[in-house]
This record gives C-alpha cells, sequence and structure tokens, in this order.
C-alpha cells in the first residue's frame, strides 16, 4: 500500500521538473513561463497532483478538466469569458475551476500553487 509523502519542488522526492511557454495564441500579456513537477499520476492517468508555478502575464484559457488549487505564493485573477471584473487570489486561497470555465488567467506577481486536475472520462 503506498505510503504518504510531502510534495517538494526540491531535494529528495522531487519530480523532474518540466518548463512550459503559452501558446503564442493565447498570450495576452508578459511572458507567463511555467514549471510543473507533477507528484502523482492515477485514476487511468485521469488524475494529476503537484505543484506549478508562472511568471506574471496573461493567457487565454478553456477547461474541459476540474482543478483544485491552492496558492502557496503570488497572486492570479481569473476572469470569466464576456465579464469585466474577475476573481482574485492570493496566498492561502484555494478555489476550483469547473469543467467548462473559459475566460483568462492572470499571474499578477509569480505564483507558485498546489494543484489536483481531473481529466474528463473518455
Amino acid at each position: 500500500m503506498p505510503a504518504p509523502f510531502l510534495m517538494t519542488t526540491k531535494g529528495k522526492g522531487a519530480p523532474k521538473v518540466e518548463k512550459g511557454k503559452p501558446d503564442p495564441a493565447k498570450l495576452l500579456k508578459g511572458k507567463y513561463l511555467t514549471q510543473t513537477w507533477n507528484h502523482w499520476t492515477g485514476e487511468d492517468d485521469r488524475l494529476y497532483c503537484g505543484i506549478w508555478e508562472s511568471t506574471p502575464g496573461k493567457v487565454t484559457c478553456e477547461y474541459s478538466e476540474w482543478e483544485f488549487c491552492h496558492i502557496i505564493s503570488g497572486e492570479v485573477i481569473l476572469t470569466e469569458e464576456g465579464k469585466k471584473k474577475g476573481h482574485r487570489f492570493k496566498k492561502g486561497d484555494g478555489f476550483i475551476i469547473p469543467a467548462g470555465f473559459k475566460g483568462t488567467w492572470e499571474t499578477v506577481k509569480k505564483v507558485k500553487k498546489h494543484y489536483v486536475i481531473l481529466m474528463p472520462k473518455g
């Protein structure tokens, strides 16, 4: 039976970092360079858990998956498509992005978050 483990970005137990850049067609401002440390993949490759971070920037996004986020540091604004005012999240905040969300993700201050992603079936 697997044992609990600490999610970390450095040292023993830290997975290899995956570095990313946004699709230029989705980048609205900034650089939005990302790093992901995926600690767990399960449920027939539908469940992902780990730590993610991003430099400041703003991108369009469309979620087919469900995601829980907990902000470790930094600040983000998620704005629903067609809305002017977004939802601001900062250190200590936890929130859910439901499948079907369309809008923008803006990293205002370099952000680091825990994530749990559940991909759709099929």
